[in-house]
Parts: C-alpha cells; structure tokens; sequence
C-alpha cells in the first residue's frame, strides 16, 4: 500500500499543479465596465434580460432528488453514428452540425463557424465536469478555410478555451462575440485585432459576411461572477441568404421581434436541449423551440444543443423525438442530422430517425 500512494502522489501532485494553473486561466479576463456601460442591456454593474426572471422555487428543490432517482436514459446505448467529413461547396446555404451548438455555416461560398468547442469536458478543468457522450466527428484540421468564427456567450459549453486557442493559431478569421467576452479572448492572448464585440441590435461586415448580434434570454459567467458578459442570439447573411442561431435562450417575446425585423430567414439552428421546468428563463424546451422557430420566421429548422454532453435531466434523445413531433404537428420543415453531417439547406433529405437505435 505504502508503495502504491509513493508512485500515485507525484501523478496526484502534477494533477493539482495543472489544476492550480489551467482553472484560473480557463476563468477567462475581466471586461472593463466602463466600457460595459454604453449598452442600454447593462444596468447597476450587470447585463439583464428584457424580461423580468422567471422563478421556481418549488421545481429547484426538486432537482437533486430528480438526478439521484430520476429514471431517464441520460446517455447513448452504443456509439453515436457519425458522418465523416466532406468536401465544403463554394456555393448555396449548407449547415454542418459537430454535436452540441457547434455548427457550420456555408453560406455563398463563405465559412462561419458557431460555438466550436472540442474540449473533453466543459469545465474550467479537464479532470471534472460535464463529458462528452461522443468523439468530434471531424477534427479541427479537418475544418475549412474559415471567414468568421462566433461565440454566442461565455459558458463553457460554448466558450471552450483550447479549442478557441487552436483555432487562432491555425485560422485567421476574426472572432465576433458578444461585449465583454472580448476580455476572455485577450486573457488567453488572442490578438485584439482578430476581436469584434457586438451589443444587440449591433452588425459588422466580416469575411465577407454580414453578422449582426441580437436578442436571446439567458445568462452569463465562467468564475464566481454572473453577468458581466453580454449574451445574444445571432443573424448571418451574405447574397441575400440568411440564418438565424438562437443560441441558449428562454422562449421570449424577442423572437417575433427578430422575425419582423430580420427575417425571414432561410434556417434556423435552434436550441432544443438541456431544459427543465426548473430553469425556463434560460433553455427552450423542443415545443418551444419549434414556437421560436415560427415566429422568428426561420424556414429550416435544425436543432442543437443536445446529444453531446448531459447538462440536464432530460433523456438522452428525448430533445429529437419530441422536436421532430412537435415540427410535424406545426408543420415545420426540420433536419435532424447525425454529428458531421452536412445539410443541404435548399434540399434537405427527409428526417431518419438514428438516434432510436441508441437511445
């Protein structure tokens, strides 16, 4: 025994030295609220939403005994199907889904890359947090050229350093993020010239992309600090062709907003997973996605935020088969695609469902 703690503590030493390092690194910068306050969503020290808060008490207290006792199947029965990766078109509207809200957008010949975390975890550590349930089904060399790389909010599910640092070290394109999550990006040395911060209701002309930041309800905040970042939802046009990306966002009245005055568009990537009545101020649930989805007026529907790392309760495929009812009872065009799949947006091919045989 004495000689198995004397060869596992140098491993346990080097593991907290790497812990004591990488975490306050992962925390990300601190935006200056100075510059914070010339966006009217920015009120005494914090971004708010447009809608009072939503609270329930009741169902937060029922959470701990739901994911001790809760019964759902929580991860894939075997291997997610995957698609592996093609050759990008220089022309038309494809979307590629890599799992979770990272996503591809080809739009007129033009890449813009959503949300791109490939990290093992989403966590300010690689030893602890939420894990994938599936590989990337395409590796970061594998991309292609990109014209613009976005990060809807500074959640780790979305905001995922290493991959972010990769990127800027093996692409050129420019990040567009909300206000204050630039702070992150400089803290890990991303060159300020590649950063674009954008309020709502705020565009900027990209790679030859059109990329206007807009209204979502959520939150945000990587240490011990909430909402000192902006959040939004996004909007990418080129020729004439454009798609809507909810990011994480409650079911608000903003939609329609963002329909009548952006729309319509010619898909939307929706966010349908990670949801519990517990929390509806800051993740749509599939109906209400599908409820976004129409009065944003966004044409294709594909759904994301799911199938890749369990940050609720809900059953692993649950998100899927209830959005899938739920588009076919609103009559909603949907694609559903494995991870790697690339969509043809103008001639998507009929949902199957491939996530029965794992769920």
């Amino acid at each position: 025994m004495a000689r198995t703690i004397r060869w596992a503590l140098p491993a346990l030493l080097g593991a907290a030295a790497v812990a004591l390092w990488e975490i306050p690194v992962a925390f990300g910068g601190s935006p200056d609220p100075e510059r914070m306050r010339r966006s009217p969503q920015f009120h005494d020290g914090r971004f708010r939403n447009l809608a009072p808060p939503l609270v329930q008490p009741t169902r937060a207290r029922d959470l701990v005994g739901e994911m001790v006792f809760g019964k759902q199947q929580r991860k894939p029965t075997g291997p997610v199907p995957m698609v592996p990766p093609g050759a990008p078109g220089d022309s038309g509207l494809h979307v590629t889904w890599y799992g979770h809200a990272s996503s591809l957008i080809e739009i007129d010949g033009r890449k813009v890359l959503v949300d791109p975390v490939w990290g093992t975890r989403v966590s300010p550590s690689r030893f602890a947090g939420p894990k994938r349930m599936h590989e990337p089904p395409h590796r970061l060399d594998d991309l292609p050229r990109l014209d613009v790389i976005i990060v809807s909010h500074d959640h780790y599910d979305h905001l995922d350093r290493p991959t972010v640092v990769e990127l800027a070290r093996t692409q050129s394109a420019p990040f567009v993020v909300p206000l204050g999550v630039g702070a992150h990006l400089r803290r890990w040395r991303i060159p300020a010239e590649r950063i674009i911060e954008l309020d709502w209701d705020e565009s900027v002309s990209a790679g030859g992309v059109d990329i206007t930041a807009a209204a979502a309800q959520h939150f945000s905040g990587r240490a011990f600090t909430r909402n000192n970042t902006l959040w939004a939802s996004w909007i990418v046009a080129r020729s004439g062709r454009k798609v809507f990306y909810t990011a994480d966002s409650g079911y608000f009245e903003g939609y329609r907003t963002i329909g009548e005055k952006y729309g319509p568009f010619d898909a939307a990537l929706v966010q349908v997973g990670a949801y519990h009545p517990a929390w509806p101020d800051i993740h749509m649930t599939p109906e209400e996605g599908v409820a976004a989805h129409v009065d944003a007026r966004g044409g294709l529907l594909v759904p994301v935020h799911w199938g890749t790392f369990r940050l609720a309760m809900h059953g692993w495929s649950e998100p899927a088969e209830r959005v899938w009812k739920e588009a076919k009872a609103q009559g909603v065009a949907v694609a559903i695609p494995r991870p790697g799949e690339r969509i043809d947006v103008d001639a998507p091919t009929a949902v199957e469902a491939w996530w029965q045989p794992v769920s």
